[in-house]
């Protein structure tokens, strides 16, 4: 699949996450933040199903990718030792930015836990400002 300057192998993707005791709060469900770090895994895990590792994207192309901008919506709890299952989805590539849909979900269900809109900005590892998405990560050659 073929998106802006980006080939795409997949734009829906999976990464399953077990929760664990220090994921919990004191009511013993899962801190509404680690909700963002297991959304932050599963497109980590996203990106190196595309053959891109992040530090490489760095050391090569003098990019990071960073959270620009996420739309959470917090549906019901997960709790400790529950099995989840995190997606994410590329909705749309911009010229410096992706969009995902993220979801999450207890494993072998269809119980949505977690639903998140998430943009992430392509930046100039050095500058920190925004940059184009380089032409080198479609896979296009001259």
């Amino acid at each position: 699949m073929r998106k802006g300057s980006l080939t795409i192998k997949e734009s829906k993707f999976s990464w399953p996450v077990r929760v664990y005791y220090e994921d919990t709060d004191a009511a013993g469900v899962v801190y509404y933040a680690n909700y963002l770090k297991f959304m932050e895994r599963a497109r980590t895990e996203w990106l190196r199903a595309q053959g891109w590792e992040q530090d490489d994207l760095k050391l090569t192309h003098n990019i990071q990718f960073v959270v620009k901008k996420i739309i959470c919506d917090y549906k019901k709890p997960a709790r400790f030792n529950h099995e989840l299952v995190v997606g994410c989805e590329l909705k749309q590539v911009r010229g410096a930015s992706l969009v995902f849909n993220q979801g999450i979900v207890l494993k072998d269900s269809s119980i949505l836990l977690c639903q998140a809109d998430v943009t992430i900005a392509c930046i100039d590892a050095v500058t920190f400002k925004p940059t184009a998405i380089p032409i080198a990560l479609s896979g296009v050659t001259d």
